[in-house]
Order: C-alpha cells, then structure tokens, then sequence
C-alpha cells in the first residue's frame, strides 16, 4: 500500500511538472536544486568530498565550493526537466537534444559489428533511453537495469525506456540474453560509473582507486564488441548535448585494462563539465569491512607503466602504542596494513618519546609524535593533517577512541573494550581465550587480517650490524632494568658476572643502557665491571639508544621495550623472563636466546615478587654467558658471512 501510494504521487508530480514549459522548469529545478545545496548539508559534505578526491590539486577551495553549488543546481533543473522529457518522442526531444559524433557508432553496427555504450551519470542521462534506439533504429537496441525498489515505479520507468523498441534485461537474471543481443550485431547500454562493491575491479579513477564494473569489459571481450562512451551535457537552459566517444581500446587489451580505460573515457567526459556530473554519489566508498583490498576477487588493477605513487593516497591513521615494547610488536601489522592496498598512506600517532621507533618502518610514511598534555591537542594536531580516511587504533583505551572521534575521522577501528564501542563504527572481535597462548603479534596482525590485509606480512630482511672481528674490542649491550617493575629484573649481580665471564674470554666493551630509574643498579654493575664498561643509563634519548644499539653485537636484557627495539635493528638478544610469558610477548624473529625455567607460580605477570623471586633466581649465571658466547661465535662466523634476519 506505501508503494502504491508513494507511486500516485510520483505520477501526480509527473502530471503537474510536465504541464508547465521546459524552460519553465529547468529555472524551477535550478532554485529547488540550490535550496537542496542549502538544506541538506551530509549531501553537500558529499559531494565536497568527492570533488576534493577529483580536483584539490588543480582547484582552489574556493572554486571547488562553487562548483558544488553549481552541479545541486544543474541536478535539480536536470530531475525536474525530466518528467517532462520522459513521456515526449524521440521526434520532440531532438528539439532540445542534438547529438555529436553518432558516426563512430553506425561505423561498427553497419560493418556488422556490436557495440556497448558505456552510459554515466552525466546532465540528464534519462534521455539516451529513447534517443539511442531512434539513433540506431536498424541494430537491435537493449540495455542492462537494476529494479527500483518500489515496483510500480519501476514498471512506469520502464514502460517508458521500451516505448522506442529497447529490450530492457534485468542484471538479476544474468547475461545470456544481452550477450546473445550482441552477437546478432546489437547494440547494449550498460553504466559504469558507478561504485560496484565487492564485485569490482579497483581501479583509478581520478587517479584515486575505485570499485569499477567489469561488465562492459567482460562483454566486449566475449563477443568482440567496441565500447563507445556516452555522456549527456547540459549547454544552455532546457538544452542538452548527447556526445558519443570511442574508448580507444584495442583487441588486444584485457578486461582489466578495457575497464580501466573506460574509467579513464568517462573521467575525459567529466572534466568537460564537471558540474554535470553525480557528484553526490559515494563513487569512491570506503568498503566495510575490508578496506584493505587484499582478498577482493577482482583484486586491484594499474596500468603497465604506473607508478603506484602516482595514485591519490587512501590516508590511513594508525594510533601506536604508548609503549616501546608494543610499538614494536604491532610492526608486522603495521607492515600488514600497508601491504593491503598500493595507495595506502600510512601516518603513525605516537607519543614523541618513541616516535623514533616508528622512523625505522619503511612501511611507515609520517609519523606525529603525541605530546603528554590535553586530549584536545592531540585532535587539534590529528585536525591539521590532510583529511584521514579511516584509522586504526592499537590501544584499547578509551582516550585512543575519543581522539580520533573529535578529530572526525569517518572509519575508526579498533578492539571494543573500555566502555568505547560508541566511538567506534568497525569493531575487531576480541580474540578467543581458548587454546595455545599466542604471541601479542597476532592480536595486531587479527585487526590487519580483518581490514582485508594479507593473513601473513612479508618478512623484513634486517642487516645485523658491522661490528670487529680478528681480536677486536667487541661490544655488547646489557640492559639490567624494566619499567614495569622489579619482578621483570634479573639480579644485577649476576648482570656483571656474566659480563666478568665473557670478558675473560675476548676483547668485550659492555654497554650498559636503561632509563634514570635504573641508574642504582647501573653504577653496581659498572663497578664490578670495571674500565671494559661504558655506563649509558639515563642518559640517551631513544634516538641515541637506536644508533648506540646498532653498533653492538648482541644484547643481554631483560624483557624490556629495548629488547623489542634491538629484533628492529638486527640485534641478537639474550632475554631473561620469569614473571612473564615468553611466548606472549617474547623478541620478534629468529636467532634469539631466551632464558626462562618454569616454576609453579610463573607467569605471575605482577610487578613485585610476593614470595622468593624464584623464577629469575632459577636462570643462572653460566647459562646466560653460554647463549651471549654462542651469539657471538653466530656473529662472527656463518652468520657474518649472511648478516641478516627476519622479523615477522
């Protein structure tokens, strides 16, 4: 009954619009399409947007703005004149509509061939229905629809597309009629401008990628048809131009490259007028929830000779952990995401004092290093970069959430906890408690995974650094500390023994590294050590640690972010744990040594030890100077020779 009703008052305003003289109307529809400009600002935001995508390098604001205003204008004189161009005869419309280059389609019907007509939302596009059959009257006509929802307007618009002879196929029902229509020598329209979701092609469109159909591709190439391009221009009050443009394509080409240069054609088309186009379609839609185009079944296409820096950026905000140590373990999906899509742009938010980690990403193309202070200006800051199409947040705070939501970020994703499922439009399923423990890269690699990035990133190959060999002074980092707290801290006795012992063995300069809060346990271990130690603790910034670090041979630590910072840069560790869990959050890649004995109250994971320290007691001193000896023996033998890693 609401359809039935909603269509007598289509048909009523039909009546009443198509009383009045066209002219008439084109003014009206330009006032109506300015107050929709007025009034209906998520429309206007839009259609800003889209032009933005197309035009921001070669408009100004300014411009661009107008130009808004002027496509609500040209839509609303183009709807309304409509409904009096619908009923008329192709005899009466060619009054108002004249046609340009109608030859570069008889050439091909009268030799026999067939050819599509790749149709776009240009001016008033509802007038090719009746004109390109009266054009082509000799060729069977068709063209390829989806129904209107409401069915009784769909039969009356389709009732007046067959009135000229079109046959009309349903896209539900397949293509066995329209490709039978083309190998008699036909004629088909089909539209390509449009975003087609998961079924498309991601191709560049205005040099942004775009889901693209396939269809007039997939039917050119199976029966040899040529594409011909048709746009609708509005060139005066209540007159229009059909123009007819050969796509240029060659028997050769694949439906990948034929659907890529039909974007191409049709964006020719809309830089000729582009306040003609439908701007106010989300042509370039950010697909949920994989927006990483990894799996898509059509994948992603660039023509040969492309760079992919010449595509506008897919800009992705990534708020990065407040910690070293995850900052480092959320790298592969760092990696991940940026190895979803060839336009990925991807911008680290981090706090200042480990945004020199992130530098050492390649993945990574900017970082903004976060400020301890008010949240507003963290979105102040997150506002003044280049307008962000989704972010991903790895912590699970509530602040991460808001700072992203008050900066108006349109995608934001990430795990639901702390009460911030408001703040977010993409949740990441919690991961299963049951099973095997995992490493905490997988919790980062799953947001990765259920973007739609590749389920495995590929490795980085790291160079372990050049240290000196043939009897030199080798040096090896010691870090005795742990912020957490001192239930992740071997005793710093047995630090310097350990250091005494491969001492004794060859040339060694120790480096002890660590923050202010571990300088008690520093000097301790520096003086039991004596002139083969080089005290840093308190006294690097992070980075002074990366390029200190880099020069050493390997590292004996606790689990700290420092261990996680040396697996980077190609450093072999040797990692003590007890109160923690290795296999959760243990060194990234291979070639490290990690000294954990299991004992009936470990992995408590609490800061201070309530009983006897018996986890780190149980690590010994002569096991931890073996595995520093062995790394070394690694370093200057084969794998000197092979100076690389991989972190995954």
């Amino acid at each position: 009954m609401l359809d039935f009703s909603i269509y007598l008052l289509y048909r009523a305003g039909m009546a009443l619009l198509g009383a009045l003289p066209l002219r008439v109307l084109f003014a009206i529809g330009n006032l109506a399409g300015l107050a929709g400009w007025l009034l209906f600002p998520q429309y206007r935001r839009l259609a800003r947007r889209n032009l933005e995508i197309a035009f921001a390098k070669e408009k100004a604001p300014r411009e661009l703005q107008r130009l808004c205003r002027r496509h609500f204008q040209n839509l609303g004189a183009n709807f309304v004149c409509g409904a009096k161009l619908g009923p008329m005869s192709p005899e009466q419309l060619a009054r108002y509509v004249e046609s340009e280059n109608q030859d570069a389609v008889h050439q091909h019907l009268r030799a026999g061939r067939p050819v599509i007509v790749l149709l776009s939302h240009m001016g008033i596009w509802e007038v090719t229905g009746p004109l390109v059959p009266h054009y082509f009257h000799y060729a069977r006509v068709g063209t390829v629809y989806q129904k209107l929802r409401n069915p009784y307007v769909d039969q009356d618009v389709n009732r007046k597309r067959a009135r000229t002879g079109a046959e009309l196929f349903d896209r539900s029902e397949g293509f066995h009629k329209p490709i039978e229509l083309l190998r008699s020598g036909g004629l088909i329209g089909i539209l390509g401008d449009q975003h087609a979701g998961d079924a498309g092609l991601w191709t560049p469109f205005f040099g942004r990628l775009a889901s693209t159909s396939p269809l007039s591709a997939l039917l050119a190439k199976r029966t040899g048809a040529a594409v011909i391009a048709l746009a609708v221009y509005t060139v005066g009050p209540a007159r229009w131009r059909l123009v007819f443009t050969p796509l240029n394509d060659s028997p050769g080409d694949s439906v990948n490259e034929v659907t890529f240069k039909g974007n191409k054609t049709i964006e020719q088309e809309i830089r000729k007028a582009p306040e003609d186009w439908f701007w106010v379609h989300n042509r370039w839609k950010t697909p949920k929830p994989n927006f990483l185009l990894t799996h898509y079944k059509r994948g992603v296409y660039l023509p040969p000779g492309m760079p992919e820096n010449d595509l506008k950026p897919f800009r992705i905000l990534i708020r990065g952990s407040n910690w070293l140590g995850d900052s480092v373990i959320s790298m592969p999906a760092v990696r991940a995401i940026k190895a979803g899509r060839p336009d990925a742009h991807i911008t680290i938010a981090a706090p200042a004092r480990i945004a020199a980690a992130w530098k050492l990403v390649p993945e990574v193309d900017e970082v903004l290093g976060l400020t301890s202070g008010s949240l507003l200006r963290t979105v102040r800051l997150i506002r003044q970069q280049a307008r962000f199409d989704a972010a991903v947040l790895f912590p699970n705070s509530l602040r991460a959430a808001l700072e992203v939501w008050l900066a108006g970020v349109p995608r934001r994703i990430g795990f639901p906890g702390h009460h911030r499922r408001w703040l977010l439009n993409q949740i990441i399923p919690e991961p299963s408690r049951l099973g095997p423990i995992e490493h905490q890269v997988n919790r980062y690699l799953q947001i990765a995974r259920d973007l739609g990035g590749p389920s495995e990133p590929s490795p980085i190959r790291m160079f372990l650094p050049r240290g000196k060999t043939n009897g030199a002074t080798v040096k090896i980092g010691l870090c005795p500390g742990a912020e957490y707290g001192p239930a992740k801290r071997w005793l710093p006795e047995r630090f310097a023994e350990v250091a005494l012992t491969i001492s004794a063995e060859r040339p060694v300069q120790w480096i002890l590294f660590g923050t202010a809060s571990d300088s008690e346990r520093g000097a301790a271990i520096e003086t039991a050590i004596g002139a083969n130690c080089v005290n840093r603790i308190g006294q690097t910034t992070l980075e002074d640690l990366i390029a200190e670090l880099r020069e050493c041979a390997a590292l004996l630590t606790n689990d700290t972010g420092t261990m996680h910072l040396a697996t980077i840069l190609g450093v072999p560790v040797v990692a003590i744990f007890g109160s923690t869990e290795s296999r959760l959050t243990g060194p990234l890649g291979t070639g490290h040594h990690i000294l954990r004995h299991q004992v009936e109250c470990s992995p408590c994971f609490l800061r201070e030890c309530p009983i006897d320290f018996r986890c780190m007691k149980a690590v010994s001193v002569a096991e931890a100077a073996a595995s520093v000896s062995s790394l070394l023996e690694r370093w200057e033998g084969p794998l000197r020779r092979d100076p690389s890693t991989h972190l995954n």
